[in-house]
This record gives C-alpha cells, structure tokens and sequence, in this order.
C-alpha cells in the first residue's frame, strides 16, 4: 500500500507524552484509529475520514495533513520539531535514540 508521504513530518506526542514524527497519511490514520473512542470528537472524524480519502485517491495528502495537524492542535498534541536524536517509533512501540 502506498504511503502518501507528508511534505514535512507533523510532530506529535503520543502515548504518556513521547515525540513522534508522523509522516506519513498511513502513520497519521493509524494515530488516528487507535485514539480513545470516549475522547473522538469533529476535529478526529474529519481528519481520520481525510486519511481514508486518500487511501482511495478522493483527497490530496495535504489537506489530510492539514485536517491532522487541526486535530493535533485541538488535542494538544503538537510539539516543536523533534531533535533527530530522540523519537518515538510507532512501529516497534519503544522510544529510538540514535
């Protein structure tokens, strides 16, 4: 599947406060999808249904990116540019320290 990457990464925290880099529109859905149901709102199902919009070529990767970065200013998410030092995978679930 293609990943539809972001022009520039979008710096988050996620999880008990750990900087994550996303991305890409796969990384920001997956994000997306995991976050609490009790704690989704309008900002999370705009931008979640943006990411599956461009999983299936309706919407261009960055107005998801947009409507991610919306969603991650709402929640308080957003950070400053991560050093590339520390970073949190997603993937592997552990933080990455080069």
């Amino acid at each position: 599947m293609k990943e539809n990457f972001f022009k520039t990464p979008v710096f988050v925290l996620v999880g008990l406060g750990l900087p994550a880099n996303i991305r890409s529109v796969m990384e920001a859905y997956k994000l997306l999808n995991d976050w609490p149901v009790h704690n989704r709102d309008t900002s999370h199902t705009l931008a979640l249904n943006a990411c599956k919009g461009v999983l299936t070529e309706a919407i261009e990767t960055e107005t998801a990116r947009g409507l991610f970065v919306a969603f991650a200013k709402k929640h308080d998410l957003l950070t400053p540019e991560l050093s590339p030092a520390i970073e949190y995978r997603r993937g592997g679930r552990s933080l990455y320290v080069v």
